[in-house]
């Protein structure tokens, strides 16, 4: 064999030594990292819509007997995506048939922010941000959500507009990792020190040698206003480079997560040792319970809307809220 042919060989083998530790380098680096990172899994995902029509015999409303047909000016409802079951349950037990409809007639899957309902439709999909608004500005009558953020109170501040607000019932404010995350609980203040940049590596916590990437919501979304009022003020761009190449962790409320989305890859956490079940909720032993409210102007003029406020509330309106996979609150008082 000659030299040259030796030669080749040679560079042969340290060009494929090189694009093997070439490649090698980046597995280490990126690829086993980013291989326990679900951030995708932590973000939010679009709610189908087309499962909770009212009035539609493939929907997934649950229908009991309510004793409350109402007639006349119906009331307008909209609400967070997290209570879309909810209102389109009221709807769907209490108005009567035809009072939702949709652009040319028919719904279809587009329908990300509520497209497809028809400026006449008594029920609306306008999400927090935009539904809020919308209430304020008298668009919507009665509008289902979480506690407001401070800017969408001093919106409607600016506005001269008061609001009431009317606990209708209960859930659980919830964390989640990769159901591959061998952490399943933290403490209320490892909570805190992950948000506030305190803590920023799983294994400070029981897991592995992996930066955490804490996954916020949109500013004024009903989770985010959740979650700023349960650690304080925090800025959710605050972290640490090297996050992107850990392993995530995300927060919204519970029946959004398990019933709504229904995510077979995340896992919710314990907090302070409390699984936020069902019954936890209502004993009041998970650390993390949101009341969920009826929000209306206090100048509205519409008499159904007081009636509607009273029959949720009311052992039957509550047995719907139970049914839409929710936690019933048992006194409402306006705030």
């Amino acid at each position: 064999m000659n030299k040259k042919l030796l030669y080749q060989i040679g560079s042969i083998l340290l060009i494929c030594a090189f694009f093997l530790s070439l490649n090698g380098g980046m597995y280490l680096i990126f690829t086993r990292r980013l291989s326990n990172n679900f951030s995708s899994a932590a973000q939010a995902k679009m709610i189908d819509v087309s499962k909770y029509l009212p009035h539609e015999e493939d929907s997934e409303l649950p229908t009991i007997a309510a004793d409350l047909p109402l007639k006349g000016d119906l009331p307008v409802l909209d609400g967070a995506a997290a209570l879309l079951p909810v209102y389109a349950a009221i709807i769907h037990n209490v108005y009567p048939e035809g009072s939702v409809s949709y652009e040319g007639g028919v719904f279809s899957d587009d329908n990300f922010y509520g497209e497809n309902f028809a400026p006449d439709s008594k029920m609306q999909y306008k999400n927090t941000v935009r539904g809020f608004e919308a209430v304020v500005n008298g668009e919507t009558d009665l509008f289902f959500s979480a506690a407001p953020s401070a800017e969408q109170r001093q919106y409607a501040k600016d506005r001269g507009v008061e609001l009431v607000y009317v606990p209708v019932g209960l859930e659980a404010f919830v964390f989640f990792v990769n159901e591959q995350n061998p952490v399943n609980g933290l403490t209320v203040e490892q909570i805190r020190d992950i948000y506030q940049g305190k803590c920023t590596n799983w294994s400070v916590v029981g897991g592995v040698n992996r930066p955490i990437n804490p996954v916020s919501r949109l500013r004024g979304s009903g989770s985010q206003s959740a979650m700023d009022a349960f650690i304080g003020s925090y800025d959710p761009a605050n972290k640490s480079p090297f996050a992107l190449f850990g392993a995530s962790i995300g927060f919204s409320f519970r029946y959004y997560m398990d019933g709504i989305v229904g995510n077979q890859a995340v896992k919710m956490l314990e907090l302070n040792g409390v699984y936020p079940s069902e019954e936890n909720i209502q004993n009041g032993s998970y650390p993390f319970i949101a009341e969920f409210y009826a929000v209306y102007r206090a100048d509205s003029q519409n008499e159904n809307i007081p009636l509607l406020i009273n029959w949720i509330l009311s052992p039957e309106g509550q047995r719907l809220i139970e049914e839409c996979g929710y936690v019933a609150i048992k006194d409402g008082e306006q705030k």
